[in-house]
């Protein structure tokens, strides 16, 4: 697996995030988190466990409201927009724990992604005519012709969720935030659970979807070896805060990154440095 060429430096990034902060009572989520998104490229946000990334996402998505800072879609403040509209402007995301509804089918669980785009009334939902009845005609060609065929599930879309296997819901999830059009696809540790193949098939998709139809990728996630192949950013999270930010090969390199997420080190003093406590005298 590699990652195509990065986009330019010089290019308008699609998503920025500046300074957002987060608690929930007295427990600091996120502290000051910024980085930003170019199009076209794959990004990656990795961390320990209970660094802040699902965290980030939510807030992101609009799940969460940040107590402090910015986010930026496109030039545009969505901070305080809602997530259905942050959605229906081309935020389209998966979740680290599969969201699917169980008991209906593949095909049905993923015309639901296009939910937000859809101008239909109650009405004409209900009564199924004139418009319904065309969006719904062009919703089932998109998602047949396109992503069912492009993410190969055309063998189980009858099937129902529940009967599928963890790596083919994973699969289906993907298809749903692609029927959102998303400018952005945002990925919740899309191989979590994965074994080899199919985390091998999921990072050829990740690869087509941006090369194949012009998607951006932001990505959380813990496979290192996916992420450094796959990325032409990654940002570093732990206990909240960006603690470096760069090319996998920038990111490999720096010492912090070891300590924090490589388990090398002493925890303790990466939390004092976070923090800007002075260091503890060396034991004699």
């Amino acid at each position: 697996m590699s990652s195509s060429q990065a986009p330019a430096a010089a290019a308008t990034p699609i998503l920025e995030v500046d300074g957002v902060t987060l608690s929930f009572g007295g427990v600091h989520a996120l502290s000051g988190v910024g980085f930003a998104v170019q199009p076209g490229s794959i990004t990656a946000v990795i961390g320990p466990n209970g660094a802040g990334k699902t965290s980030l996402f939510n807030t992101i998505s609009g799940f969460y409201r940040p107590g402090a800072g910015s986010i930026r879609f496109k030039g545009e403040d969505i901070t305080r927009m809602p997530a259905p509209r942050r959605a229906r402007l081309g935020l389209g995301r998966s979740f680290q724990n599969i969201a699917l509804f169980r008991g209906m089918t593949v095909l049905d669980n993923i015309k639901l992604g296009r939910h937000a785009h859809l101008e239909t009334n109650v009405l004409e939902a209900l009564l199924y005519v004139g418009r319904a009845r065309r969006e719904e005609a062009e919703l089932r060609r998109d998602i047949e012709e396109r992503i069912i065929d492009f993410l190969e599930i055309d063998h189980i879309r009858h099937a129902p969720v529940a009967a599928l296997p963890y790596g083919l819901q994973k699969r289906v999830e993907m298809a749903r935030a692609l029927a959102m059009q998303p400018r952005i696809l945002m990925l919740d540790e899309p191989v979590a659970g994965m074994n080899r193949e199919e985390t091998e098939d999921m990072a050829r998709f990740i690869l087509d979807v941006r090369a194949e139809w012009g998607v951006t990728v932001l990505m959380v996630e813990h496979d290192m070896g996916m992420v450094m192949d796959l990325s032409d950013h990654v940002v570093v999270l732990n206990f909240g805060q960006v603690i470096a930010q760069g090319t996998p090969a920038v990111v490999q390199a720096d010492p912090e990154v070891n300590r924090a997420y490589l388990g090398s080190g002493d925890v303790g003093e990466l939390r004092r440095r976070l923090h800007g406590q002075a260091a503890a005298p060396a034991a004699s």
